[in-house]
């Protein structure tokens, strides 16, 4: 009996540490912080109150709710959680297995292909990324011309349904790469940046001439399902085409298509497109060389997801810090600019892509905009996203500095009102390297190196 009592008390022991550890909703009181709101200044030594899900209080002279937990920030800022405005994040664990990749299917037409359906929620990489201030991504599908459904999901949450960050979702086209003689090399097919095709402007035409009877067959299913809808009866009913009825929404301008683009040339050749074809609403995404035609995207009204900036110039002859000044030339031109980090395992190091463009033109205020309130805008979710503002979603971290510099400490982080645990992997393993000879009597002696 004894053995059975000791056996429960240390479950016991064991669950309340757990419980500890979770996530949690309630009514907090961060006091006595500099609050970056983005879109009212900053507030120097205010509290912002958070009771459920929301911000329900942000100022200097607020009145603190009666049982609120309160959080201590003096000498700390508070941020909007950082939004990153493409990713693989939960669609891809291992990137060489492919039996942790669901970022794409079979085929080059798959618009119906939803990538909220294929995050995962337990991806190691998550909390790896929410604990750098990452607190929403774009998960995005790739391979094919029109590889499926981006979504926009918080990074907390145990389903993909609970991840859902305010029903935003973009449809992904991979346009048709234009190789000229400078610029990137060897592109093929609709997105590869594989080997020489044999004949660049035989298959670049194949591929527009696919996108352009793809649509086609988009419209004209559309009038004809839109004709039944408004007068059903005595008609038939059209018969089911997932992939047409995927890009319905877009032809009505219901859903943002996503465009993604690099070189100048698919650039303007996707520009073209897309003022023949009437899109309502549209981004591009990747825009490696934007800063080549930012004065054409700007005149366009053509919003852009830049990124990465941690990258090599796209030209042997461009200077060394393209990658790193290309959104910061583009909104200097009026171009409406977001970061993206293009990573999987690696989103966290969207900081310090924002704190390139910062350096390297951008300017601070501008960079922190670009991972805030500016996508969040881009894809209509302002209302709850994007800055720290009452009524807006709890989505936001503390941190005892600038986050964009690589010395600053996240302190605490929270989604959806969740008060999220500063855990993760990485911390799990620098903790434990950290404290290796922790339970031994004695430490393990280290030995000179010539020895």
């Amino acid at each position: 009996m004894n053995i059975i009592l000791t056996i429960l008390l240390a479950f016991l022991t064991f669950f309340q540490q757990d419980q500890e550890q979770q996530a949690r909703q309630g009514t907090y009181a961060i006091t006595n912080a500099r609050i970056e709101t983005v879109a009212n200044g900053v507030i120097e030594n205010g509290t912002i109150v958070i009771q459920g899900d929301r911000i329900i209080a942000v100022g200097k002279n607020v009145t603190i709710p009666q049982g609120a937990e309160i959080i201590d920030g003096t000498g700390m800022h508070v941020y909007p959680g950082m939004i990153d405005s493409g990713t693989t994040l939960g669609l891809t664990e291992i990137g060489s297995v492919d039996e942790t990749n669901d970022t794409n299917e079979i085929g080059d037409v798959t618009p119906h292909m939803d990538a909220l359906t294929a995050i995962n929620p337990n991806a190691t990489a998550i909390p790896v990324t929410r604990v750098s201030g990452v607190t929403t991504v774009i998960a995005e599908p790739s391979g094919g011309l029109l590889p499926g459904t981006a979504a926009m999901i918080n990074l907390f949450g145990y389903t993909a349904e609970q991840m859902q960050a305010g029903g935003a979702k973009m449809l992904v086209l991979q346009f048709p790469v234009k190789r000229t003689g400078g610029g990137f090399g060897g592109f093929g097919g609709f997105g590869g940046r594989g080997g020489a095709a044999q004949d660049p402007e035989k298959q670049y035409k194949e591929a527009m001439d696919k996108l352009n009877e793809i649509w086609d067959r988009a419209e004209l299913y559309d009038s004809i399902v839109s004709a039944y809808e408004s007068s059903p009866a005595g008609k038939v009913r059209p018969v089911y085409a997932p992939e047409m009825d995927a890009i319905r929404p877009v032809l009505s301008g219901k859903v943002t298509l996503m465009v993604k683009v690099e070189a100048e040339a698919e650039i303007l050749a996707a520009l073209d497109w897309v003022k023949a074809r009437n899109i309502k609403k549209v981004v591009f995404s990747g825009v490696s060389e934007g800063w080549r035609v930012a004065d054409k995207l700007a005149a366009a009204g053509i919003s852009c997801l830049v990124g990465p900036m941690l990258a090599t110039p796209t030209r042997s002859s461009d200077r060394y810090d393209r990658a790193y000044a290309n959104i910061g030339l583009m909104a200097n031109a009026g171009v409406k600019v977001a970061i993206r980090s293009g990573e999987s395992e690696n989103v966290r190091n969207l900081p310090f892509n924002a704190g390139f463009a910062a350096a390297y033109g951008l300017g601070k205020e501008a960079a922190l905009r670009a991972v805030t309130l500016a996508p969040a805008e881009m894809f209509g979710i302002d209302n709850d996203f994007g800055s720290l503002t009452v009524g807006k979603k709890a989505n936001l971290f503390i941190s005892d500095g600038d986050p964009f510099e690589t010395s600053t400490n996240i302190l605490a982080v929270f989604i959806d009102g969740f008060n999220v645990p500063i855990e993760s992997r990485h911390l799990d393993l620098y903790k434990e390297f950290l404290n290796r000879d922790a339970g031994r009597l004695k430490p393990v002696e280290v030995l000179p190196a010539d020895h």
